[in-house]
């Protein structure tokens, strides 16, 4: 290990998508402010946002759910409208294709979201199927192959408006290349060993810190030496649960594989290029049952990414480079897929890859919260993209020790809200 040694008055681990949302938000709200993102990658943003399909979207019966998305999709609007830094942002929208006990279920929660002023708009079986002719809509009483898959008729689509798709890795340039300007550091290739954890006072005993005395992080112990830090900001998703497992901190995440398949093809681009949703002609990103699988519109490639959430049976775990599994998309994938849109009957992935969601498994939402000199932001739950810059706000806001963050557009937030003892976040109705 080289023996440099620097000091700053914050470091940042981890440049995925949260780490530099943070980062950017300290600079932002205190110019001057020494800041370090420590990388293990050669690059930002390699990660598990890598991997994201980014989908961003505002349709939430939960308040927490609907300010972090909200305000966040606002801010990347307004980069791209009045920074003119293209995110390949595209409100083209989410639709889900609901089966009539799906839409029963979820009748009272669509009202309440139009009542929170979130734009929607509901599809009639008959005119999806006029939209997408080659597609199931119905199915028909006599299909056994349906009925061993537990498959229905589509009864209702729900089109989200204000929902969408962004690039990923346009995001991260952004990011990145304004806390450059600001006077930040990004150090690459530097993997994360320890924390500098010391006491307060120091006495020089042996063995310091002593469970007897007040300890602190101090900063990190990387691969190239040490970063001192007054603070440290671990914003590192599902690698989280093993660097504070050795300071005995509990990440409050579990790590849950995804697996993205990309498709393409004569019948795929005739769907994809579907007239009537939005105005890019386009289909929304949709989401089919029974377990919702998703199909991201790419339109520049003339391509679909699809996947699906795990479920139970398959297991919680955390690989340090995950694979996609063609078994995913053969057995699990392609049988519901096919069978609703014929359009992909006999299409192979030409590409695959996959990456982890760091679950909250209590409520979805990310966790902010101090502990020992550590600022901790984890568990955005595959909601990391669409609510990168909230999360961002807030850990700038715990970072200047302010109990209230400024959202974009003004909207105030209660950091305390995102902690673990002093947690609020109401049960989010729209989940199917």
């Amino acid at each position: 290990m080289a023996s440099r040694s620097e000091e700053y008055d914050v470091v940042v681990v981890g440049a995925g998508i949260v780490g530099l949302a943070s980062a950017y938000h300290i600079l932002s709200q205190n110019p001057g402010c020494q800041v370090a993102v420590v990388e293990k990658a050669a690059s930002a943003g390699q990660g598990d946002t890598a991997k994201t399909v980014a989908g961003i979207r505002n349709t939430f019966t939960s308040e927490v759910n609907r300010v972090l998305s909200e305000t966040s999709i606002d801010f990347y609007k307004h980069v791209q409208d009045e920074l003119k830094f293209d995110l390949h942002l595209e409100l083209v929208g989410y639709l889900w294709l609901l089966t009539a006990e799906l839409a029963k279920q979820f009748d009272s929660v669509i009202d309440r979201m139009k009542k929170d002023g979130i734009a929607l708009k509901l599809w009639q079986p008959d005119q999806l199927s006029k939209m997408l002719p080659r597609s199931r809509i119905a199915i028909d009483s006599g299909d056994e192959e349906a009925k061993i898959m537990g498959l229905n008729s589509i009864a209702m689509g729900l089109q989200g408006l204000k929902c969408g798709t962004i690039a990923a890795e346009k995001l991260v340039e952004f990011y990145e290349r304004e806390i450059r300007k600001m006077g930040g550091s990004i150090l690459y290739r530097e993997r994360m060993n320890s924390f500098i954890l010391e006491p307060r006072p120091k006495l020089g005993l042996p063995k310091e810190p002593l469970v007897w005395q007040n300890a602190k992080v101090e900063g990190v112990v990387t691969t190239r030496g040490r970063i001192r830090a007054e603070q440290t900001v671990v914003a590192t998703g599902c690698w989280s649960t093993d660097l504070l497992s050795h300071l005995g901190i509990d990440s409050h995440v579990r790590a849950k594989k995804r697996q993205v398949f990309a498709l393409k093809g004569a019948g795929v681009s005739d769907l994809l290029f579907s007239k009537g949703f939005n105005e890019q002609g386009v289909l929304p990103m949709t989401l089919i049952p029974p377990r919702l699988i998703y199909m991201k519109p790419n339109r520049s490639e003339g391509t679909f990414w699809v996947g699906v959430s795990d479920y139970v049976g398959r297991p919680f775990t955390f690989e340090e480079e995950p694979a996609a599994e063609d078994d995913f998309y053969t057995y699990d994938i392609y049988p519901v897929l096919s069978h609703y849109f014929p359009n992909f009957k006999d299409i192979r992935p030409f590409n695959k890859w996959a990456g982890h969601y760091d679950l909250n498994t209590i409520d979805g939402n990310p966790y902010i919260f101090e502990d020992s000199g550590l600022i901790v932001a984890d568990g955005t739950s595959g909601s990391g993209m669409m609510k990168a810059d909230a999360i961002g706000r807030i850990v700038a806001a715990v970072q200047a020790g302010k109990d209230m963050a400024t959202l974009y557009g003004g909207k105030h937030f209660k950091v305390a809200k995102l902690g673990v003892e002093t947690r609020q976040v109401e049960p989010e109705e729209f989940v199917i």
